[in-house]
């Protein structure tokens, strides 16, 4: 049942990554699912108050509920909770706190000290979670896992300036034309030398054509014109499925 209820998580939360897990092999949606669903939960923890302590205490359960699962101690009771028990070991609840403590900037409306914090933030975030997912399948190259994964949260990253710019946050160190370019150019070269498993890389299903269209027009970044229509959704994943 904790399955079922992370895999409603994710279709209602983040639709794109819930087709992203159905076209998976079937085995794969055991880890995927509870840690989409963690991912939801998390994400979502800073920006359903306006209260920063609240907020932080938010933050704070699901750093206590992934400390108890790494001490192998009885976690509370919770449905994401319960599924991410079933699949992670030490290692993985310890990356997964990491991505927790990330999720801190989200809270306050300070910009990136630097691009070294805005890459710790990329890393900690989707890195955390992508390698996580690839680890518990078997992968062993992390460089290369993170590599993939920075691509996809630095993409991810530029379809959301729009709204972190509405709600007062400072989203970009530097937020020239030139600035852009440059972020996403990196981000596609990493993207480009990276790899996870399949099952995993799917998650990236539009990154790399959202990384092109913001380096071919920066201002598609502003105007929050990085996205493709849902038929263009729909082929990107069929081929991202059938290439990968």
């Amino acid at each position: 049942m904790s399955l079922t209820a992370c895999a409603e998580i994710v279709q209602k939360g983040d639709p794109e990554r819930f087709r992203a897990v159905m076209a998976a092999n079937v085995p794969a949606r055991r880890i995927l699912f509870p840690l989409y669903a963690f991912n939801i939960e998390v994400t979502r923890a800073p920006w359903v108050t306006k209260e920063p302590m609240i907020a932080e205490m938010r933050l704070q359960w699901w750093a206590d509920a992934l400390e108890e699962i790494g001490g192998g101690v009885p976690a509370r009771k919770h449905e994401v909770v319960d599924a991410l028990a079933e699949i992670l070991d030490a290692q993985g609840a310890l990356t997964l706190s990491k991505l927790v403590a990330a999720r801190r900037w989200d809270i306050y409306s300070d910009a990136f000290e630097d691009q070294s914090h805005f890459d710790e933030y990329i890393d900690g975030t989707t890195g955390g979670l992508l390698w996580t997912a690839a680890r518990l399948m078997g992968a062993e190259d992390e460089p290369a896992g993170r590599d993939y994964a920075h691509g996809v949260g630095v993409a991810n990253f530029m379809r959301a300036i729009p709204e972190l710019e509405s709600r007062g946050r400072k989203p970009l160190v530097d937020g020239t034309s030139d600035g852009v370019r440059e972020l996403a150019g990196e981000a596609l070269v990493r993207l480009a030398r990276g790899a996870l498993p399949k099952d995993v890389a799917l998650a990236g299903f539009l990154a790399k054509t959202t990384l092109k269209r913001a380096i071919a027009d920066p201002q598609r970044v502003v105007h929050g014109a990085l996205e493709l229509s849902p038929l263009g959704q729909t082929l990107q994943l069929m081929k991202a499925s059938l290439l990968s």
